[in-house]
């Protein structure tokens, strides 16, 4: 699509037909699918580049969610050749270090595992060079009321403005396009993370890297949680969780590596200490991190000229495994629809939403039943019992992934 210039008495102010606030994987999959169709979108992210931050650690993608959306973008054997062999194995125990379950992975499963940089890169990569406008922070959004420069101004961190005609939120839980269609904004979900690390665990740290396996690990009790899996690097990444008042975070200094560590650990006193060893041993930060939820069902009347996707659209906890896969298949939806109803974007919206409310609703259920199976008192049997429901191997859903 063309990008236009409409001028004022000052400073000409650029027009999009389309444009999309947000670079992650929802935004790149919308840009990617349109592309696909002959569309070229801007994406604007509030990154100073693809490099400036960390894109976080592995994740699971389901085959009719995650990997039908590759399908669409016409990246699905790009993606095979990126995951993780061995990605899909699951380990759960109790805090005594028991082991209650444990699946190899012999790459039959549906879900494989790809780091999400990998991903993040495969999707940059096939498109455009100009697509990503770096450094470009949203922090306002307003309707123009028909004042014949594009539905909506976008105001950027630097005072630059553009207009378009179609807004596109893909920027996230705390999404500044968000309150064009909705007064929702997140809630704590009653769950902290501290994210911790353990560099060349095979070679530095033997007994975590054979007690997290290779592949999903569950350690749970008590309410309380480590989740961890191994990434492509060697790496192990572990996610301390714990159900606590919001305000605990606040209470532990976290630029003191070893007071943050001790402060974590009094949650553990009586587990095993080859559990307490994955925080003990941990190298570098150690990160916190408040989970925080759309209340599930979120949606909003049609409103002209502007949608949401990922989480700006439908934030849930982690816990049905699903944040990345919802993100790329809505990006998809979004794509789809708009090419197939070229000049009429009402309609390509309406058809969209018809997709993305059902389906955001179901999921974020789901992800509510996966942090109470989780965080249960007789944890990890309620979780064993959550996955017997799924019917079956090949059916069920592992929490905290994806």
């Amino acid at each position: 699509m063309t990008t236009t210039t409409s001028s004022t008495s000052t400073t000409p102010t650029p027009h999009h037909p389309i444009a999309v606030v947000g670079g992650g994987l929802g935004g790149l999959m919308l840009a990617r699918v349109l592309h696909v169709h002959g569309i070229d979108v801007p994406v604007f992210d509030l990154d100073a580049s693809p490099d400036a931050r960390k894109q976080g650690g592995m994740l699971d993608i389901h085959e009719e969610s995650g990997q039908t959306a590759l399908r669409e973008a016409r990246l699905h054997e790009a993606f095979l050749a990126k995951v993780h062999p061995g990605g899909q194995a699951l380990r759960v125990l109790d805090k005594t270090g028991f082991v209650h379950r444990e699946e190899e992975d012999d790459g039959s499963g549906g879900r494989p595992e790809i780091d999400r940089g990998d991903l993040r890169d495969l999707l940059l990569t096939s498109l455009p060079e100009d697509t990503i406008r770096w450094n470009s922070k949203v922090v306002a959004c307003r309707a123009t009321d028909g004042d014949g420069q594009g539905r909506y101004e976008v105001t950027l961190a630097d005072g630059s403005a553009f207009t378009t005609d179609l807004l596109v939120g893909a920027d996230g839980a705390w999404s500044r396009v968000r309150s064009l269609v909705s007064d929702a904004v997140p809630a704590y979900t009653g769950i902290s993370f501290v994210e911790v690390d353990l560099f060349d665990a095979d070679t530095r740290h033997p007994e975590a890297a054979a007690l997290l396996g290779g592949g999903m690990f569950f350690g749970l009790g008590d309410g309380k949680a480590l989740l961890g899996h191994r990434e492509t690097d060697g790496s192990l990444h572990v996610y301390v969780a714990l159900r606590t008042d919001e305000s605990w975070l606040g209470t532990v200094d976290f630029t003191d590596t070893g007071a943050a560590k001790a402060a974590v650990l009094e949650h553990f006193a009586d587990w095993a200490p080859s559990l307490r060893g994955l925080i003990a041993e941990a190298d570098g930060p150690v990160v916190p991190r408040h989970i925080h939820a759309l209340p599930a069902g979120h949606r909003w009347a049609r409103v002209p000229g502007v949608t949401l996707l990922g989480d700006a659209a439908h934030l849930m906890s982690p816990f049905a495994g699903e944040g990345a896969n919802l993100a790329l298949i809505d990006g998809a939806d979004l794509g789809r629809c708009l090419a197939a109803h070229p000049g009429d974007t009402e309609s390509a919206l309406a058809a969209y939403e018809e997709l993305l409310f059902p389906r955001a609703e179901r999921t974020a259920l789901e992800s509510d039943e996966g942090l109470e199976a989780i965080f249960a008192p007789n944890a990890p049997q309620s979780l064993l019992d959550m996955f017997a429901g799924f019917g079956g191997p090949d059916e069920e859903e592992h929490p905290g992934q994806g």
